[in-house]
């Protein structure tokens, strides 16, 4: 089962600090709803207390983490370690969306290089935190972070980009809409 902590430590973010990948988890209340599971690169991850964390979101296909914490505020945060001793770290919080329309937009977008392909951040308060032995997590070796989405958010440019959100961000796959819906229809 692993052990619990009631906020973020030291060593736990010395581990975070380490890992080149984590893992965003949300679902929708409903049970016929569609579990999210997302894996997020680039220096994107900040703990900004013992018991509050930032990622900063690029657009995607989908805005799923989005939907899912606008209905029910509910996010689990999992880091791997690929290499050196085995371990796992989950964040379990409750989450909101920042967007650039935002007052605590500023506060926030210092503390990250951003890409052109910035959607909204998501801001998590930390009620608990699990380690676990990670014994079965395989070695994979780093190769280095894609250019894809900035190269692909370059070429959609600023016009291109609020359409993509519109056309794809605006709703989750169960329908239930996102902060971005008031904000850009």
């Amino acid at each position: 089962m692993g052990k619990f902590h009631n906020r973020i430590t030291e060593a736990h973010i010395e581990f975070i600090a380490k890992q080149k990948i984590f893992f965003t988890a949300t679902a929708p209340l409903s049970t016929e709803g569609h579990i999210n599971l997302s894996p997020k690169g680039l220096d994107s991850f900040r703990v900004l207390s013992p018991a509050k964390v930032i990622y900063m979101d690029i657009i995607g296909s989908g805005n799923e983490t989005s939907a899912h914490i606008l209905e029910n505020k509910r996010i689990t945060f999992m880091f791997c370690a690929f290499d050196g001793p085995p371990n796992i770290l989950r964040l379990y919080g409750k989450g909101y969306t920042v967007l650039p329309t935002d007052d605590e937009w500023k506060e926030y977008a210092v503390m990250f290089e951003l890409p052109p392909g910035i959607r909204q951040f998501i801001v998590a308060d930390i009620y608990k935190v699990q380690t676990s032995c990670g014994f079965s997590v395989p070695y994979y070796e780093y190769m280095g972070e894609r250019d894809h989405a900035t190269k692909w958010a370059e070429t959609k440019g600023k016009d291109g980009l609020k359409q993509y959100i519109k056309d794809k961000n605006l709703v989750s796959l169960d329908g239930l809409p996102t902060a971005l819906t008031e904000k850009v229809s």
